[in-house]
């Protein structure tokens, strides 16, 4: 039988999202396969979260599409974001905490393309006069990666509904980036 190693990724994701430290067996046992059958798919750990990388990148580029990020008021772009993409918030964390332990190494070209893109639309809210300028497009993705990593924790450990999720990251996000009209 032959193994279908999208689903193998889906399932691995799954569980490392509710259980970071989950071991390659019990990674192998939500999977449905052997340990052994993991293995021949993915060398070890390092190799498995390399490919959960490139999902997770994959996800959030269709969600970044579908959010149609170069259109309409900034804000609004920003909100459709996050939206789109909340479906793969505890995934996006997951891979952000672990992207961690590959620092030093060169950056992924995936996350590069990701965050291009992001930092355009905050590029874009400056230009317009609706994101405060004194604060980069490099430090605002940053901010926006961290509180995604941090409410889809909050809400995998019951410490925030889920669906206050993207409420609440837009508007904690949106409420400090914000350029004030007042003098």
């Amino acid at each position: 039988m032959a193994v279908d190693r999208e689903q193998v990724l889906k399932e691995a994701a799954a569980l490392l999202t509710r259980k970071a430290t989950a071991s390659m067996d019990e990674i192998a046992r939500a999977a449905g396969i052997s340990r052994a059958t993991l293995h021949r798919h993915f060398a070890g750990r390092d190799a498995l979260v390399r490919a959960l990388e490139e999902l997770g990148i994959r996800q959030f580029e269709r969600a970044m599409d579908a959010a149609r990020l170069d259109e309409g008021d900034p804000e609004e772009a920003l909100r459709r974001l996050l939206a789109e993409a909340e479906p793969v918030f505890k995934f996006l964390a997951f891979l952000y905490t672990e992207n961690q332990l590959f620092e030093g190494e060169q950056v992924n070209e995936g996350w590069a393309r990701l965050d291009r893109r992001i930092h355009a639309l905050f590029r874009r809210g400056q230009e317009e006069g609706v994101f405060r300028i004194d604060l980069s497009h490099v430090w605002l993705t940053e901010a926006l990666y961290g509180l995604i990593g941090a409410g889809a924790w909050a809400v995998l450990e019951g410490r925030l509904a889920r669906r206050e999720l993207t409420h609440s990251i837009a508007e904690l996000l949106l409420g400090g980036i914000r350029r004030s009209m007042e003098k």
